[in-house]
């Protein structure tokens, strides 16, 4: 492996250290205090700067994501409140939304409230809310690699309506700043069933500052609301008291997709240390496999108080679910079948 500037083998690592965790690795805990007690957490280090935590209690969602002990990303001012405070209804989702590096949104609506087929419908789904069943979480060496691998299943499930299970996969390998992800979503029922989702990744200070530049793999951005201009999308500026969301709709640019990837690049020339004197210009990618994930739509706040980034890879929009199915663009999974996704993020 390359950890530290240097190429090693397995034998000389170990010889270094008791333990490889001492590196890197995994870490379970549950926290304790207030509103977020009982909430379940794994903790991964790959040793090259890199740490975040993945919450059990909400479908192996993303939370805190550092790199070299600096924040990446943004989290809500719910902070990682127990899930079964949760209210579906209307727009409650925002009352227990975590924020973090990544909510998961779905798997049956994404959006704007609405009514479809008689069945009210709350924004973004339950997904973010449901917890994961931990199948694994390993650390294991092969070769001179050693790789981190944790697998959970979580169920979207109502009698006489839907049966999805959720099953995700995250990989990470010590010395390498990058996070697989490998989702399935699986109709396990036996009725036709609305598939949604949204991959919801959220960037935050000081990632994000007047320095920031992000880069689309676009070809034309609408907004969703008239009136909003597109001007400076791809920047940022300082935080603004009332200053109201702004949602964009981005359509992919065949000729800067490469292998069925597309590819959103966040980067600020100067990102802190944890020493504050110096700065360093750090790149973070995201990727996604466009073939089930052909949608790209940006939430851009700069806010006070909600002052983040979100890059949302989805088969769908943030309209609700009567929107897909009145334009003919509702994803329906058959019993037995199953939709896979493919997303990694990067830092350099």
């Amino acid at each position: 492996m390359k950890l530290y500037g240097k190429n090693w083998t397995r034998r000389e690592i170990e010889a270094r250290v008791g333990r490889i965790e001492t590196i890197g690795g995994i870490r379970k805990y549950r926290l304790i205090n207030g509103s977020e007690s009982e909430v379940e957490m794994i903790q991964v280090r790959t040793g090259a700067g890199l740490s975040y935590n993945l919450n059990v209690s909400r479908a192996l969602d993303i939370g805190l994501a550092e790199f070299c002990g600096v924040p990446l990303s943004w989290h809500s001012v719910n902070g990682e409140i127990h899930p079964s405070y949760f209210d579906p209804s209307g727009n409650q989702w925002l009352r227990t939304a975590a924020g973090g590096l990544l909510m998961t949104c779905g798997l049956t609506q994404v959006g704007s409230p609405c009514e479809d087929n008689g069945e009210w419908l709350g924004i973004h789904g339950r997904i973010h809310h449901k917890p994961a069943q931990v199948l694994m979480a390993d650390e294991c060496w092969e070769e001179n690699e050693y790789y981190i691998n944790i697998k959970g299943v979580s169920e979207e499930t109502k009698i006489f309506s839907e049966y999805l299970r959720f099953t995700r996969y995250i990989k990470s390998k010590l010395g390498e700043n990058k996070i697989k992800i490998h989702d399935v979503v699986e109709n396990i029922g036996f009725e036709s069933t609305p598939h949604m989702i949204l991959y919801h990744f959220n960037f935050g200070f000081p990632l994000l500052s007047e320095h920031t530049r992000i880069t689309f793999p676009s070809k034309n951005i609408t907004a969703r609301d008239k009136g909003i201009p597109i001007k400076g999308y791809d920047c940022y500026q300082s935080p603004e008291i009332g200053c109201p969301e702004r949602v964009y709709y981005h359509e992919l640019d065949d000729n800067k997709i490469e292998n069925n990837f597309a590819t959103v690049t966040i980067q600020n020339p100067q990102f802190p240390s944890l020493n504050h004197e110096s700065k360093d210009n750090i790149s973070v990618r995201l990727s996604w496999n466009i073939e089930t994930l052909p949608n790209l739509i940006q939430w851009r706040m700069h806010g006070a108080g909600t002052y983040s980034l979100g890059i949302e890879p989805s088969n769908c929009d943030v309209k609700g679910r009567i929107n897909e199915r009145d334009k003919g663009s509702l994803v329906i999974l058959e019993p037995g079948e199953k939709k896979q996704y493919f997303l990694e993020i990067a830092i350099d």
